[in-house]
């Protein structure tokens, strides 16, 4: 009867250890990851007709396709495919991929080894003090043994989960470096343009001026110039001309730029050459930018990660307090001929389980506090991430606005000065007006011309940004649906 009661109270003990353990298993320490709220909606205004308040940004679709140009469409493509930087950026993503592999196969499954082994001894009977002579024999091993460690606190779990949000911080800011290399090639392509528009501009003002400064030196021979007015005429020509290879050699660097973008060399054949007839200019832009478009930006959403990564970090220090059991067992054979290893050697097996309690170790509690420090600094992070991006769209959206107001103003100066200019020409067929007022109305078209070509090229730069700072442009932006 006692051992009836002792075999049943060993029978309740196993079972509620089992319960336990079961419980056990399916805990996870650490606080849960929650994204954290987005901020309150950005509401800019903006004066003038552009852009617009009812207008909308599809942030899943290729924001350089707006700009209306095929080769530049082509040359990002080219670029995208082919660029180094893209190519590292995918190789982290990759071994970062591989690791969190490795870690889910050595975490969730169990560990299966086999081992074999051969040894030659020998045995001296008199070495105990027998009689005899010694004996010489081989014996042979083989087994299979498995591993597995109890995840029960969860702190498997946890390093699986902080690799997983690694992972993804990788795959945004490879979709970072997507963004801003299509940005680089936007921003060059246009600086190419407006720089080729303005060296073709300069040169048309040399030659003015150089036809102003020959009449100049004909009316100093004929007695009616002073010497004075004609150097002044020359050093106003010469500082001119010194503009004109500065522009050309910026010009020829952008060439070079962009080569290096799309990834081949700099003085790589075939690469377009941009003006600003290439580009259309985006009007339908929003006024105002909800705050759930911005969030969608790859550096937001990376900055999420890392502050996921830091909150399993923390989960797995705390789980380091806690009991860990690991689990072996091993199955084998053992023979004195490889023929009998499988077949009548002597059969050996083992099972192992141990726990461990850690009772004192002064480290556990300081690594979960400096974890708790790092989640801390990841949440800081996020933080500064996300009001850095407000500051960009804000910045944008002005400068959107600033830009559009200002290129208005210079497209009524420019068409001010081409109906002057048509003025005074048929002054001067009339007769009413002299060659040299022809020569100085002529400039100053030619120099408002390059106002207004600095104007149009800041004015597509600024929509470029504009698309750049909500993040637009990549496969996982997705516009919310309550914009917020």
């Amino acid at each position: 009867m006692a051992k009836t009661t002792q075999r049943s109270a060993r029978a309740r003990l196993a079972l509620a250890a089992a319960a336990c353990a079961a419980l056990l298993a399916g805990c996870t320490t650490g606080p849960d990851f929650h994204p954290p709220a987005g901020p309150d909606s950005v509401q800019i205004s903006a004066q003038g007709p552009t852009p617009h308040p009812e207008a909308a940004i599809d942030l899943a679709a290729p924001w350089w396709h707006q700009l209306g140009s095929p080769p530049l469409n082509q040359l990002i493509g080219q670029a995208l495919a082919a660029s180094p930087t893209l190519a590292a950026a995918e190789a982290t993503l990759r071994q970062a991929q591989e690791m969190q592999a490795a870690q889910a196969g050595a975490t969730q499954l169990p560990r299966v080894d086999t081992s074999a082994g051969a040894q030659r001894q020998r045995i001296s009977p008199s070495a105990q003090g027998l009689p005899g002579e010694g004996r010489s024999f081989g014996q042979y091993s083989a087994s299979i043994g498995v591993r597995y460690a109890l995840d029960l606190a969860g702190g498997n779990r946890r390093a699986l989960e902080a690799l997983g949000a690694r992972t993804d911080y990788r795959r945004y800011q490879l979709e970072g470096a997507r963004l801003n290399l299509a940005a680089s090639i936007v921003g060059t392509a246009i600086t190419q343009a407006r720089l080729a528009a303005q060296i073709e501009a300069l040169q048309a003002i040399v030659q003015l001026q150089d036809e102003q400064l020959h009449l100049a030196g004909e009316r100093l021979r004929l007695g009616q110039a002073a010497h004075s007015e004609v150097l002044a005429l020359q050093a106003q020509v010469e500082q001119t001309r010194a503009s004109v290879p500065l522009l050309r050699q910026q010009h020829q660097q952008s060439s070079h730029l962009l080569a290096t973008l799309a990834g081949r060399e700099p003085t790589a054949q075939g690469l377009p050459r941009f003006t600003l007839d290439d580009f259309t200019l985006p009007t339908d832009l929003p006024q105002a930018i909800p705050s759930g478009w911005v969030r969608q930006r790859p550096d937001i959403q990376g900055a999420q990660a890392l502050l996921h990564a830091a909150t399993a970090d923390y989960g797995v220090a705390v789980a380091r307090l806690y009991p860990q059991v690991n689990l072996s067992a091993s199955l084998g054979s053992q023979a004195l001929t490889t023929g009998a290893l499988f077949g009548g050697g002597a059969a050996v097996w083992s099972l192992i389980g141990q726990i461990t309690q850690p009772l004192f170790n002064p480290a556990l509690p300081a690594e979960r506090r400096a974890a708790l420090a790092a989640l801390d600094a990841a949440a800081a992070n996020y933080q500064g991430v996300v009001l850095e991006a407000l500051r960009s769209v804000a910045d944008a959206l002005h400068a959107l606005d600033n830009d559009a107001q200002a290129l208005a103003a210079q497209a009524a100066a420019d068409a001010a000065a081409q109906g002057s200019l048509q003025s005074m020409q048929r002054q001067y067929a009339l007769g009413s007006a002299s060659y040299l007022q022809l020569l100085s109305a002529q400039q100053q078209a030619q120099q408002i011309r390059t106002y207004l070509v600095a104007a149009q090229a800041r004015r597509l730069l600024g929509s470029a940004t504009l698309y750049q700072a909500v993040g637009a442009g990549w496969a996982g932006a997705q516009e919310p649906d309550d914009g917020s």
